[in-house]
């Protein structure tokens, strides 16, 4: 890699995280962490904002901001396959701005990238949700995001109904079927609800706050602390189920 192309990575690499250590963009550029301090200490030199030192770690200054970035070959490709397998699996909303980001990215392109890119033979065939599993993905994802209860009218896995209040926490594919993982008011605990088995909801106008225990944050380190016990477990094993 030429000097020029791995300083400009340094930046890259520097941006896109909170805070980057020596090690980390050694390890991530081939290079020494001798090499590192160097090039990050030129690039400051030259009026780059980074913040921070060797030992610490290194941040970029707010405010920062580069010029349009041009994608390589194989980035290109590997946006244009994950926007297709995306596409087949989410909901309506959330694919019509895959298709939007798609369009720009492709838009920036030489002709002969764009074509390669689009050449790809990668597809997912179109037999992905149907429309009332896609219209309910969409209003719980948005439901998460804007931290508003749910009211659910679900049927376990041996068919039984119940009717549930729940703060969405977070909704996770697993290979054609989602799940709506949320902190469940009747059991008082974390629970995961399959989108398919979701027969009627309502998002309420209330809203919840984020309290200790019941976060998606809690629930991950739930999660973890109960794979370290059994690999077998995840979001949608029997410790969460609804």
């Amino acid at each position: 890699m030429r000097r020029a192309d791995r300083l400009f990575q340094i930046v890259q690499l520097i941006r896109g995280r909170r805070l980057s250590t020596a090690a980390f963009l050694a390890g991530r550029l081939e290079v020494s962490l001798r090499t590192i301090y160097r090039d990050v200490a030129d690039l400051q030199h030259q009026g780059i904002p980074i913040e921070g030192e060797a030992g610490v770690g290194y941040r970029l200054g707010a405010g920062f901001e580069l010029p349009p970035l041009m994608f390589s070959q194989g980035e290109a490709n590997a946006l244009v396959a994950a926007a297709r397998l995306a596409q087949t699996w989410v909901d309506g909303g959330m694919a019509r701005e895959i298709e939007g980001a798609l369009g720009k990215i492709l838009s920036v392109l030489p002709p002969a990238a764009r074509a390669a890119a689009e050449a790809q033979a990668l597809y997912a065939p179109g037999s992905g949700l149907d429309t009332l599993a896609q219209a309910a993905l969409q209003a719980l994802r948005e439901a998460v995001q804007s931290c508003h209860v749910v009211r659910l009218d679900y049927a376990d896995v041996q068919g039984r109904p119940s009717l549930r209040r729940v703060r969405p926490l977070g909704c996770f594919y697993w290979g054609k079927v989602w799940t709506l993982s949320a902190w469940c008011e009747l059991r008082d605990d974390f629970r995961g609800f399959r989108i398919d088995r979701i027969a009627a909801f309502e998002v309420l106008d209330e809203r919840f706050r984020q309290e200790p225990g019941k976060t998606l944050a809690d629930l991950l380190r739930q999660v973890e602390a109960r794979m370290r016990d059994c690999p077998a477990e995840g979001l949608d094993g029997a410790a969460f189920s609804s």
